[in-house]
């Protein structure tokens, strides 16, 4: 088995073609036929199903691994480097929509000034779809709501923010400043799906107090949540980092009692050691949050 094996199946398996990986490859369709029916003759394994285009259970678990062994030989340059004092290299960062619009900027001029050899790759997305591709090896750190549980994945505390309603103009409840649980009941709003880990723990908090809250819609994605609300439609129940105040307006931020905040914390894969990049992203990120958390209003910091 060799490098080329691998990064040949990873990518027939990125791109769901032989073509299709040749290209990405910069290199023919043969050699990437070739290095894949090699790596399934000492595996004794078929890995991709030429008939649907998909890969098998082995070939799934082959990609898994070797997208881990990839990233460690990418490590090991960059942990050399840095050894020099020379920290270089990419880091691929998952962040939550919501966290990435107002912290992102920071980090990367931090990572500018600081750090300018080091790359920053981000994937926005919400912590559902962050968590399989942090254990796969497709990113190499998270910034996701908490609690996470997965076996394959370890967490830490970044920050805590206030779960608030979003009103409009003219809206009954835009002159409101708190309300409960119980008197958000008596009124439609928009809401994320069930499903969706932020609508969930509202959820189960209304549930436990005997409440349930009515949706007027249930739309997935934060940022767009809160734009619906931005543009009139409703009002929504959002977290903070959701409503910065530049952005928020005339649109009114009421409080709601019960309900409690939403934790956002840092994740990492825990069976592969983090490079020197991305150590030097989670240094740079701890020290941007511990700046900036306290100018964010309805945002408290909880690094450990």
């Amino acid at each position: 088995m060799d490098l080329r094996q691998l990064r040949a199946l990873i990518a027939v398996a990125e791109t769901h073609s032989f073509s299709a990986a040749a290209r990405s490859l910069h290199t023919v369709q043969s050699n990437i036929s070739t290095h894949v029916a090699r790596l399934e003759r000492e595996l004794e394994a078929e890995l991709f199903d030429r008939r649907s285009g998909e890969l098998t259970p082995e070939g799934e678990a082959v990609v898994e691994r070797g997208r881990r062994i990839l990233g460690e030989l990418d490590a090991i340059d960059a942990d050399v480097a840095a050894m020099r004092d020379d920290v270089r290299g990419v880091v691929r960062a998952g962040i939550i929509g919501t966290t990435a619009r107002w912290l992102l900027p920071y980090v990367l001029d931090a990572l500018k000034d600081d750090y300018p050899n080091v790359h920053l790759v981000v994937v926005d997305a919400t912590t559902a779809s962050l968590a399989p591709r942090l254990v796969a090896g497709d990113i190499d750190v998270a910034v996701i709501q908490l609690p996470l549980d997965n076996p394959d994945i370890d967490t830490g505390p970044l920050f805590e923010e206030e779960r608030l309603l979003v009103c409009p103009p003219g809206h009954p409840l835009s002159g409101t400043e708190v309300i409960t649980l119980d008197e958000l009941a008596n009124h439609p709003i928009l809401m994320a799906p069930p499903g969706n880990s932020f609508r969930d723990a509202i959820d189960a908090e209304a549930a436990d107090a005997g409440i349930e809250l009515q949706a007027q819609a249930e739309i997935d994605g934060m940022r767009l949540l809160a734009s619906m609300a931005f543009q009139g439609f409703g009002a929504a129940l959002v977290p903070a980092s959701a409503t910065p105040g530049w952005f928020a307006g005339e649109h009114h931020r009421v409080r709601v009692e019960g309900l409690s905040r939403r934790q956002v914390g840092l994740a990492l894969p825990r069976r592969t050691t983090p490079s020197a990049p991305t150590r030097i992203f989670e240094t740079v990120l701890h020290e941007v949050l511990t700046t900036r958390v306290p100018d964010q209003p309805g945002l408290t910091l909880t690094l450990s």
